[in-house]
């Protein structure tokens, strides 16, 4: 049994990904900031090893890490999902710096922490990224956001690199629009901005979409679950496009 650890896991598209890999029969630890929250999820899938971090503070991420090892094995693979979002502007209250050291440095201390407690190489270890179609474009007054996510692109091609060797899969999903809090936030500043309803701003937001619809948390959550099966054996360093169509190289 594979010991999975997702960290964001206490609500929206992290939550989705501990479901479905509790169905498919994965042993979980669930690190994220909401207690509340990570109880809960951990209750609807049976059971997990939790743990409240703050992933820009390295020695929680240390912590959690051992002692995620210490109750649940050796990590057979890492979710790295754990990120805010929201936009950021100059001034005094600019959010640049809090969204890059937790979306961006946050998760390569998961990475970094996650390498030093995984299984021996003769077992199938990954890590998969959760990074968005902002890691892709462009978005005024979201220059935080889309930096730290585009940096999150690059993180995962080298670690790809450097883990190669020891046969490490490590990937990136970018997902657009996803119909979480987070996105409904986002659609509400929107809203906001235009003056007009939720329902409009919606509508507007969709015509980027070819699909015309946000994605659900479980569709990421299916594809994180294909990445660590072995149908993806020898997919390393990509960053998979999930996103409706909104964005296609």
């Amino acid at each position: 049994m594979r010991h999975i650890v997702v960290t964001g896991a206490g609500r929206g598209i992290g939550k989705a990904i501990a479901v479905r890999l509790a169905r498919d029969g994965a042993t979980l630890s669930l690190f994220a900031r909401g207690a509340d929250a990570l109880e809960q999820t951990a209750e609807e899938v049976g059971g997990a090893f939790t743990r409240g971090v703050d992933i820009r503070d390295a020695s929680q991420v240390d912590d959690a890490f051992r002692a995620a090892a210490a109750a649940n094995g050796p990590v057979h693979a890492l979710v790295a999902n754990s990120g805010i979002g929201g936009p950021n502007e100059a001034g005094d209250g600019d959010r640049f710096y809090d969204l890059v050291q937790t979306n961006l440095v946050g998760t390569y201390q998961c990475m970094r922490a996650a390498e030093r407690v995984l299984a021996a190489p003769d077992e199938r270890r990954d890590v998969v990224v959760i990074a968005s179609i902002l890691a892709r474009i462009g978005v005024p007054g979201y220059t935080g956001y889309c930096a730290s996510k585009a940096g999150l692109l690059g993180l995962v091609r080298s670690f790809a690199a450097e883990l190669a060797p020891q046969e490490v899969q490590v990937n990136a999903i970018c997902p657009g629009w996803v119909a979480t809090d987070m996105a409904w936030e986002g659609i509400d500043l929107m809203a906001d901005a235009l003056g007009v309803s939720r329902a409009d701003a919606y509508a507007r937001a969709m015509t980027e979409v070819p699909l015309r619809r946000m994605s659900e948390p479980d569709d990421i959550a299916g594809t994180v679950a294909w990445l660590l099966s072995p149908d993806a054996r020898g997919v390393t360093g990509q960053a998979i496009d999930q996103n409706g169509g909104a964005f296609m190289l």
